[in-house]
């Protein structure tokens, strides 16, 4: 069996990222476990469930939205609080026990509950319209905070004190407190009337009772539950860890002597500032990375201590045909975010100098940052460097100025916008997206590699200032070092289809190294070396 333990956590705690369905995304859902979860789900490539660490009473809808809904797993905190439910359930706010004459009244974001007047409690939604939260008030305030399980049970409660969170109950099925975590120390205290926690493995369960009644960390608790329970597995199983900052110390006592592959995926870990996470890495029987320049880091940190690393992308290439060869404008996709002050400064005069040559070209700035006035804010950046380089700065306006006469031919053309705000959170909008681009112009020093494998998958050219192993220079891209010889590189793609097609048919190529088979044989060599 193989363990993916997933670095699902919420701001640095304990809990899920599950939010109200009104408010925007502010974070992608996917990652390295989220992707090799599926890609094990989809190919059966070894029999797997997932060890989730952190409380997630929306957890069946992450799986859900992630396509893995029958993905076996076992959860910390079902265990710490004695859930048996297995199944997502409907769950009606107007089933709940309300007071008399209490009256709901539906604005476009939640359902207020009124009582003589007074706003009573808040009832607030999941993205699948499901109750995920109940705000209660008292004299205008909140004074408590049910949290709802998407099997139908309220899982938690938070009270106030002073309006702000005081303690926080984690509930068992039937209601009762099991711990009560006070915000203000972190301390944790296990009701003494329910002093134990359930374990089930296999179809078998077993009660537990906690060691103390008192702890000064919620992770204590999570780390004798969680120690508990590997007590009750094979020796002989895999554990695949999300490295990350949340549970490295706490995995580095429990995986004790237990065979370990580490998953390193972007910036989420860095071994150079991390000297725990260090030693883990030169004790693990494998590490797998998302990039060969990854791989090579990490062998330069641990200096030959650790040899069994391999790169695995988290992305599977898949032969996608983009419609930008359908479109009457050329959209070259540049991604800013993370991106060096100097450097967007360079690269917006240039490719504003680029427009200048080519009135078919549009530039789409690619950010998954979803702040509401990111978009104002980078085009107001924009909008300063092409005047600081004595280019129009409509061309970075959101809208069309007003007051234009309809007659104003010239005027209405030169004020069209050329450049836009590409702001993709998920993933379905970034592939969306990466379908209409002509081209791909990443001069980080650390491109998305999940953007040079979608423009693999779509066929479209890619422009890079740093080599990666998605990118082979003169056939599926370039790799130019300045960003004066941007130009001409857009030039020598967009000038005519020859050279176009010829990187096309070369992304590919290459994208058969990246297919999901490719990927399944690699995590069954994996697997293999530990025998």
């Amino acid at each position: 069996m193989l363990h993916f333990i997933p670095a699902w956590y919420q701001q640095d705690q304990w809990c899920e990222n599950e939010q109200k369905w009104y408010v925007r995304r502010m974070h992608t859902e996917f990652d390295d476990t989220v992707k090799q979860i599926q890609l094990f789900h989809r190919s059966k490539v070894h029999p797997y469930q997932i060890l989730l660490l952190g409380y997630s009473p929306n957890f069946r809808h992450f799986l859900h939205r992630q396509g893995v809904y029958h993905a076996p797993y076992w959860s910390c905190f079902d265990a710490i609080q004695q859930v048996q439910r297995k199944k997502a359930m409907l769950l009606s706010f107007h089933n709940m026990k309300w007071p008399e004459h209490i009256e709901f009244i539906y604005t476009p974001f939640v359902v207020a509950a009124m009582l003589k007047g007074e706003i009573y409690a808040r009832i607030e939604f999941g993205e699948y319209g499901n109750p995920i939260q109940i705000d209660m008030f008292q004299n205008g305030a909140v004074s408590r905070r049910n949290l709802y399980d998407d099997r139908g049970f309220v899982s938690g409660t938070v009270v106030f004190r002073n309006g702000m969170p005081y303690y926080q109950d984690y509930l068992m099925e039937n209601g009762r407190w099991k711990l009560r975590h006070f915000l203000e120390d972190g301390h944790v205290e296990v009701n003494p009337r329910y002093p134990d926690y359930l374990l089930s493995y296999s179809g078998q369960e077993e009660n537990r009772t906690f060691s103390q009644m008192r702890y000064e960390h919620l992770e204590q608790v999570i780390q004798e539950v969680l120690a508990s329970y590997l007590e009750l597995l094979q020796e002989k199983d895999l554990f695949c860890v999300a490295l990350d900052p949340r549970h490295v110390s706490m995995l580095s006592q429990v995986l004790k002597r237990r065979r370990i592959i580490l998953s390193f995926f972007e910036s989420r870990y860095s071994l150079e500032a991390h000297s725990q996470g260090a030693k883990l890495a030169a004790e693990a029987g494998y590490i797998v990375t998302d990039s060969q320049e990854r791989s090579r880091s990490i062998r330069r940190v641990l200096g030959g201590k650790n040899q069994r690393i391999t790169d695995i992308s988290p992305y599977d290439t898949r032969v996608d045909f983009g419609i930008s060869g359908q479109l009457d404008v050329q959209k070259i996709l540049v991604p800013v975010d993370g991106m060096e002050d100097e450097l967007f400064k360079q690269l917006m005069e240039h490719l504003g100098l680029y427009l200048c040559e080519n009135d078919n070209a549009r530039i789409h700035l690619f950010t998954r940052q979803a702040d509401y006035d990111r978009k104002d804010r980078l085009l107001e950046k924009v909008r300063q460097c092409l005047k600081a380089a004595s280019l129009s700065r409509s061309w970075a306006a959101e809208e069309e100025e007003e007051g234009a006469a309809e007659n104003d031919l010239e005027r209405l053309e030169k004020k069209k916008p050329r450049f836009f705000v590409e702001q993709c959170v998920d993933d379905l909008s970034v592939s969306k997206c990466m379908r209409e681009q002509r081209i791909l112009v990443d001069l980080r020093k650390h491109p998305a590699l999940y953007l040079q494998i979608l423009a693999i998958s779509v066929g479209i050219p890619q422009i890079v200032a740093t080599k990666t192993q998605f990118v082979e220079h003169g056939g599926n891209g370039l790799l130019i070092k300045e960003t004066g010889k941007l130009e001409s590189a857009l030039e020598y793609y967009l000038k005519g289809l020859s050279n176009w097609n010829d990187a096309m048919v070369r992304s590919y190529e290459l994208g058969r190294k990246y297919t999901s088979g490719v990927l399944v044989e690699k995590w069954k060599e994996v697997i293999r070396s530990f025998g």
